[in-house]
């Protein structure tokens, strides 16, 4: 019997700290990270959950929920006559647990009260930091027809890059008979072989490393046993290595476009992608729109600028600039004789009055926005800064990690955090 979708719970993870994409997760959990000049990171599955007809979903975070609950709350609405909702369930401290969360699963465990609760049959686990479009009623049937216990979404990766994911070998049918998490040394038992019409189609060469992508389909009760019989903190490294050999474990391979946006460098790569003549993610996809919070801005006004291969997201003020190979994103304000180049410039939440133009030129601050004659490359540039005149930012000495005054490096990029001050004439 197939399960039907308004069975399916969708469990997004939020993840901890998000220590891999500090200083962005300052002040903000991941999934409320923006992205792609006018979205959040949590936009993209909560779009393939609602593109896939799963409309009941939990986010679970613990740490800085309040920006992600706001998102949450203005954008995704369903109507009185639809059962659906999103939830976000930040970690609880209870008489049960007093402790945070210890991984994915450890967080999923500490919900399980509110997942006791949901009338659904099946759960679907996904991670809160990857950019890629699914139709998960794909999944959901292969579950189902293939009787699985547990379906671990795949992908085909290259052999230099197998030691950065959790290596699945699976048999001729497609279960799971080994995991390694990270494999280090030789990956040739690790390769999968794939015989008949699936290798000449799929698989050219007939074999694979696949990665697991951190989705997972679970039964609601299998999934409430398996977390309440035992103590595994994390599903890639203790449940899945555990569920094999124990119960029917199955593959389900993804051969689209998938990036893992949980570093800064993949961010930073991923947002300078969409950029591109023919960008890996489509934005543009009307069969599968990304949806966000509606904002009802005005479109971007442009005077005497230059922009090559950009976006430049709505209700932005460019004046004499140079946009080249970055993404800007809403209500941007970029001065005179500005040049930015191979960089993501994340906007404003709001508009300043006239009066606070006069405080702040009171002050000696530089308004919100980037000012004149700046020069920014390979940089990321959080929300509401304030970038004074005759600025440089640019990482010239080449330096990988950096703490500085109101600046960060990380992978080489240098981070302007929210809400920083750059004063005039700063070379950083």
């Amino acid at each position: 019997m197939a399960a039907t979708l308004s069975n399916v719970l969708g469990i997004i993870l939020g993840g901890g700290r998000g220590e891999r994409l500090f200083p962005l997760t300052k002040h903000r959990s991941k999934p409320a990270v923006p992205l792609a000049g006018k979205y959040r990171i949590v936009d993209i599955p909560l779009s393939n959950c609602i593109n896939s007809d799963i409309l009941k979903i939990f986010v679970l975070t613990q740490f800085n929920s309040a920006s992600l609950n706001q998102h949450i709350a203005r954008t995704y609405r369903f109507d009185n006559f639809s059962e659906g909702f999103v939830n976000v369930l930040a970690t609880e401290q209870t008489r049960d647990n007093l402790d945070w969360s210890q991984g994915s699963a450890d967080s999923v465990r500490q919900s399980i009260q509110h997942l006791e609760n949901i009338n659904v049959s099946h759960v679907l686990i996904l991670s809160g930091d990857q950019l890629y479009k699914m139709d998960y009623r794909e999944i959901l049937d292969f579950h189902v027809r293939s009787r699985a216990d547990i379906t671990v979404s795949t992908i085909p990766v290259p052999a230099q890059r197998a030691s950065l994911f959790g290596i699945m070998k699976v048999d001729e049918k497609g279960r799971i008979v080994f995991f390694q998490e990270k494999p280090a040394g030789n990956l040739a038992p690790l390769e999968s072989q794939f015989p008949g019409a699936l290798a000449s189609h799929q698989f050219p060469d007939g074999k694979a490393y696949l990665a697991s992508m951190g989705i997972y389909v679970f039964s609601k009760e299998l999934l409430i046993e398996i977390l309440s019989a035992g103590s595994a903190n994390d599903f890639g490294q203790d449940v899945i290595p555990d569920a094999v050999g124990k119960y029917q474990v199955m593959s389900h391979p993804f051969f689209g476009y998938w990036a893992d946006i949980g570093t800064m460098r993949s961010f930073y790569e991923a947002n300078l992608d969409l950029a591109a003549v023919l960008p890996k993610f489509d934005f543009y996809d009307e069969s599968h729109p990304i949806y966000t919070q509606a904002r009802f801005l005005p479109g971007s006004k442009m005077q005497n600028c230059h922009s090559h291969q950009s976006v430049i997201s709505e209700g932005s003020f460019l004046n004499g600039s140079d946009i080249r190979y970055s993404v800007v994103g809403i209500r941007s304000r970029i001065g005179y004789e500005t040049k930015i180049t191979n960089s993501c410039v994340m906007g404003a939440d709001f508009y300043e009055t006239f009066q606070q133009l006069q405080e702040n030129a009171h002050h000696g601050i530089p308004n919100i926005g980037i000012g004149d004659h700046v020069t920014i490359v390979n940089a990321i540039i959080d929300k509401n800064t304030r970038i004074g005149n005759n600025v440089i930012i640019g990482n010239s000495e080449k330096r990988a990690d950096v703490d500085g005054e109101n600046f960060y490096v990380r992978d080489s990029i240098v981070v302007i955090p929210k809400d920083a001050i750059i004063p005039d004439g700063t070379i950083i």
